[in-house]
């Protein structure tokens, strides 16, 4: 039985892992940004562990952390959490720049690091849930795509760093995805939002839970996921 430590686990495509991880019997560990959000995420999981900490505010984590348990093996951590909010470059103030960063961006270099003597001795795989503007970055997305874009370099360094303690890292490129974020961009951009076109959050799921049962002789460095329709 593994043990994956999930951020993200309450929605979208993080709930679709975690719940796809908990049905076949693997030890769930939920990032969550509260008590009362813990207490919700392990209820709908039952059996699972939570671990308090909030991603908006980065500089607080390694405080949060060392007030609980840190599991003792993680077999994968799992960055799924982000957030988005859209607008022109001409139009956008720091504030928006800065909460895009802190919980796409350095929040996952700041749980990375705080748990990295457990995955190197667990020798984890580590997952980043990127986004095709992690590729490539549009009119108006250049905040989200520059959090994106630096996700990118953070997986690829890591990877490169960590290869020689056994640890894989994976970046997963989903493109748009039927999700409430994929709800609050439409609405965003004035659009009408059909679900149907976009990705079902369990093809994403699909692809992540492949990556992690990968034998240790191989690693998926990069996988782009694109709407099938």
């Amino acid at each position: 039985m593994a043990t994956h430590l999930i951020t993200g686990a309450g929605s979208g495509i993080g709930a679709a892992v975690a719940a796809r991880l908990h049905a076949r019997g693997d030890d769930l560990v939920l990032l969550a940004r509260d008590a009362a959000r813990a207490k919700e995420l392990t209820a709908r999981y039952p059996g699972s562990r939570a671990l308090v900490g909030d991603l908006a505010d980065p500089d607080r984590l390694s405080w949060a952390f060392s007030k609980q348990a840190i599991p003792e093996r993680i077999d994968s951590l799992l960055h799924i959490a982000g957030i988005v909010d859209l607008g022109p470059v001409g139009e956008l103030r720091p504030k928006t720049w800065h909460q895009q960063l802190n919980v796409n961006l350095i929040a996952p270099a700041e749980v990375t690091r705080l748990l990295l003597p457990t995955l190197r001795a667990s020798r984890a795989t580590v997952v980043f849930v990127n986004s095709g503007a992690g590729l490539n970055a549009h009119a108006d997305w250049s905040a989200y795509a520059a959090s994106k874009h630096g996700l990118k370099a953070l997986a690829d360094a890591l990877r490169a760093e960590e290869k020689p303690h056994g640890i894989r890292v994976t970046s997963v490129y989903p493109g748009r995805t039927a999700t409430a974020m994929q709800v609050k961009v439409h609405s965003q951009e004035g659009k009408e939002y059909d679900p149907a076109h976009w990705i079902d959050p369990e093809s994403v799921a699909t692809t992540i839970v492949m990556a992690l049962d990968l034998p240790r002789d191989a690693e998926v460095n990069d996988l782009t996921v694109r709407p099938g329709r």
